[in-house]
């Protein structure tokens, strides 16, 4: 037996890892997507030089927008759409970081269409951005999806960053290929966007919004009840059964405090809690396995988590997750 390997969480993470619950968010979207492929495939058909669109999907960090886009993307390139050329069509990925300026970004872009470069590279910048219209076109690669976009833009002179969003306009203005774009990042990456009016007009939007519980008229919030389904989804899922304590509005709000409001928070911690519970080999998820999860996030103490402490409302604010304001 290897001592590094407990086999109830492995098991438990092999079991929950896939599991992707479809929020009303990852209709809209699919949606917004859809459209925007839709017009793109159109143009194509037509034969006639167009410029593309892109999307921008803002959110919070922990809003779960990596993992929102992770699954559009694989369900649409699994979905093998045709293009006038009989190939697939396909969307391509890349994670930016600060490090560098257009170069670098045509690198990664390179880099996630399968053709790295050298590091030490003479390429020009036309050198770099042909070689990605190429590669792009032969692959069937419609468009580009830029995760943590805000990160290249970040620390950089004006000029810089006019560099980085003519890169992007090159990308959607190349005549023989033009690529859609989705920039995802977090509300900084607007300001970036917004500098540039042209790039700008050409995004659409798409906001993740965070977990809403404010009561609407005389009935409960529609969030509530999304939040139980997630918690008895993971936990049918991992072989488990409800404690009652955790099936109540009351639990359900400090959960969401706990998660700062985000939903991709609040799937880590019910992810994590699941995990307690196999690991202590229990038959029902209970609090302790959330309280468990939080202390070893976090190191507090057992009684000041948002599951336990009774002004939890004012002590975890949703600006600083994991974090108490004391």
């Amino acid at each position: 037996m290897n001592p590094f390997i407990i086999e109830e969480v492995a098991q438990t993470t092999t079991q929950l890892s896939p599991r992707h619950f479809p929020l009303a968010r990852a209709e809209s979207l699919r949606n917004s997507f859809a459209h925007l492929f839709s017009r793109h495939l159109g143009h194509l058909r037509s034969g006639h030089f167009f410029e593309p669109e892109a999307l921008r999907v803002i959110g919070l960090s922990g809003s779960g927008k990596t993992r929102e886009l992770n699954e559009l993307i694989a369900q649409f390139n699994d979905s093998a759409a045709p293009l006038p050329s009989g190939q697939p069509a396909r969307i391509a990925q890349c994670i930016l970081d600060s490090k560098g300026g257009w170069k670098d970004l045509g690198k990664k872009t390179l880099h996630a269409l399968g053709y790295p470069i050298k590091n030490a590279s003479r390429l020009t910048q036309s050198d770099i951005w042909a070689r990605v219209m190429f590669h792009a076109k032969a692959q069937g690669v419609v468009g580009i999806q830029y995760d943590e976009a805000q990160h290249i833009f970040r620390g950089k002179s004006e000029n810089e960053r006019d560099d980085i969003r003519d890169a992007f306009k090159t990308l959607m203005k190349k005549q023989d290929w033009p690529l859609m774009l989705i920039l995802s990042g977090v509300p900084e990456l607007e300001t970036y966007v917004s500098e540039e009016q042209q790039l700008f007009r050409m995004t659409t939007l798409v906001r993740f919004n965070d977990i809403d519980l404010t009561p609407s008229g005389s009935a409960l919030a529609e969030d509530y009840e999304t939040i139980h389904q997630i918690v008895g989804s993971f936990a049918l899922e991992a072989g488990l059964k409800h404690d009652p304590e955790i099936l109540n509005q009351d639990f359900y709000h400090r959960l969401a405090t706990a998660a700062a409001f985000r939903w991709g928070i609040l799937f880590d911690l019910v992810f994590l809690a699941a995990l307690k519970a196999a690991s202590a080999k229990a038959s029902s998820l209970a609090r302790e396995h959330f309280i468990e999860a939080w202390v070893t996030k976090t190191g507090m103490n057992p009684a000041a988590t948002p599951f336990t402490h009774t002004g939890y409302v004012t002590m975890f604010p949703r600006e600083r997750p994991f974090q108490a304001a004391i």
